[in-house]
Order: C-alpha cells, then sequence, then structure tokens
C-alpha cells in the first residue's frame, strides 16, 4: 500500500502515481546467452544431454573404432594388391589408387549407421524416451541435438579412418608400382581431387549417418531400421551387378544412395562415371533429407 495515497499496487503491475501519471508494466528482458556461444540454451543444453548418452555408452566407442579399423584395414588390403602391370603408361592407367585406398568404407558404413540407429532405438527399447521428451519438449529440437552430436563422433572417427587409409594406401601402392619414378604421382592431400575425394568421404559417411538416423525415429525399432538400411545400401549395387542391360545399371547406379555417393571418390577417368563426384553426393544428401523428413514427421505426429 502507498503510504500517500493509501492505495493498494500489486507488484509487477500498472499503477497510477501520486501524480496522476500511469506506471507502465515492467518487461523482463530475454536471458542472456552464455558468452561465446551462438546457439540458444536450451539447444546447448540439449546437445550436452545427447552427449552425454552417447558417451556412456559403450557401444559408440566399440562402432566407431570398429568403422576405423575396417575402413583402414579393407582400405589396405585394396591398395595393397594393385599394382602397374596392366598400365602401359601412366597416363592410361586406368586405377584409381585414391579410390581404392579408400575402399573400406563400403563396409565401414555399417559400424556408422548402427551407431545412429541405436542413438535412437536404444532410447525406445529402455522406455527413456519418455524422459527424455518430458525434459526436452521440442521434439524438433531433440532430433536436431541427436543428430548434430551424431554427426560430430561420425565426422570424428570418418577423418581418422579417411587419413590411415590415405596414409596406408601411400605406402602400399608405391610396392606396386605407382612411384614418382615410374610417373605416377604420390597419394596426397595437396593435390585436388584427393582432397576432394578425403573431404567429401567424411562428408558421405556423416550423410550414411543421418539416412539412419532418420529411420530409426521413423520404425523406432533396431531390427526394422537397420534392415531397411542395409537394403538401401547394399541391394542397389547388387542388382546393378545382376542386370545384363547396362543403361538400367547406369540408372540405379544414379539413384542409388551409396553407389551414387561413393563416386565423390572417384579422382580419374570421371568422365566415365555414370554420375559425376559431387551430383552424387547431392542424390545421397536427398536420401538423407527424406529420411530426416520422416523420423521428424513420425516423431511429432506419433507419441513415444
Amino acid at each position: 500500500m502507498s503510504a500517500d495515497t493509501g492505495t493498494f499496487r500489486v507488484a509487477g503491475t500498472p499503477g497510477r502515481d501520486p501524480d496522476g501519471t500511469t506506471t507502465p508494466h515492467p518487461r523482463r528482458s530475454p536471458a542472456p546467452r552464455a558468452p561465446g556461444t551462438s546457439m540458444p540454451p536450451r539447444l546447448l543444453g540439449e546437445l550436452r544431454a545427447e552427449w552425454e548418452k552417447l558417451r556412456t555408452l559403450h557401444s559408440t566407442w566399440w562402432l566407431l573404432a570398429t568403422m576405423v579399423v575396417l575402413t583402414v584395414a579393407v582400405g589396405a588390403a585394396s591398395a595393397g594388391a594393385v599394382d602397374t602391370s596392366a598400365c602401359r603408361t601412366p597416363e592410361s592407367c586406368n586405377e584409381d589408387v585414391v579410390k581404392l585406398s579408400l575402399t573400406g568404407v563400403w563396409p565401414g558404413q555399417v559400424a556408422v549407421a548402427v551407431l545412429a540407429v541405436l542413438a535412437v532405438t536404444s532410447e525406445y527399447g529402455t522406455g527413456t524416451i519418455r524422459t527424455t521428451l518430458t525434459a526436452m519438449p521440442s521434439r524438433t529440437r531433440v532430433l536436431a541435438a541427436k543428430a548434430l552430436v551424431v554427426s560430430a563422433l561420425t565426422a570424428a572417427a570418418g577423418a581418422v579412418a579417411v587419413l590411415g587409409s590415405l596414409i596406408a594406401g601411400r605406402f602400399l601402392v608405391a610396392a606396386g608400382g605407382f612411384t614418382p619414378a615410374h610417373g605416377y604421382e604420390r597419394i596426397s592431400l595437396l593435390d585436388g581431387p584427393t582432397a576432394r575425394a578425403a573431404f567429401g568421404t567424411v562428408i558421405f559417411l556423416i550423410l550414411i549417418a543421418l539416412l539412419a538416423l532418420g529411420l530409426a525415429w521413423a520404425f523406432r525399432d533396431t531390427a526394422s531400421a537397420l534392415t531397411i538400411v542395409l537394403v538401401l545400401l547394399y541391394a542397389f549395387p547388387i542388382l546393378v551387378s545382376a542386370i545384363g542391360d547396362e543403361k538400367w545399371a547406369d540408372r540405379l547406379t544414379k539413384a542409388a544412395p551409396a553407389s551414387a555417393g561413393m563416386s565423390i571418390q572417384a579422382t580419374r577417368n570421371l568422365d566415365q562415371l555414370p554420375i559425376g563426384p559431387w551430383p552424387g553426393l547431392a542424390i545421397l544428401t536427398a536420401w538423407s533429407a527424406t529420411s530426416l523428413a520422416l523420423g521428424t514427421l513420425t516423431l511429432t505426429k506419433r507419441d513415444a
């Protein structure tokens, strides 16, 4: 109550001062963001929560390690098996030693897909997804946070795998005669096509993870989501090899997520590819975006 006027005023509401003027309602300023950050505090909190979930799962680190080992080992085996015996001259040689060194991504992508699927379905299996959605009501932010964390882990492990594969390939193809002394350039990230293949392969693995993540949100079951992912990744190449018609084989290669995306690894004879490196990666991006859209729709429309 005001001592001068004898009237009550509720705190935080407009009132009339003794001189007859109206005191405006005080406005609350938005909560300040943490220094040095450009993300809303809620999203940062959700990112930390998703990181803690994945960090504490032993399967996360086993799967990432498996991806690195498989990628490097298979790539090294492929690079070590090639030599210059089929090459008349360096200019006419069709052996793409960079692509051969990165061949291990074919089996390595499975570990990435399993990691992404388990990041979602493990919560549905244990029922903790209800706790997650209660603590974080915005379902799209939950999906975005999980996608960002899975992408970051995949990018880090993918970079290690790609670098290891190229280092191994550099030495192994040299043993097969691919040396400057014979007119062949060494594998080097300073070479434009090699750098594009290396960077693109890391992006490829991230897109595979996002493809699997979207399907996991859509199906909410480990077996179902993994089955669909594996069919998309490997059924198309099997069909391509089984089809005798070259035109249909090219069409399937252009449409298949993994086959089209893998074109980013090519560094030689690009004019002979069914689809170019960047257009091929764009096809995989479209598959991943569609999968995430389906997962978002399912997550926002269906109960947990």
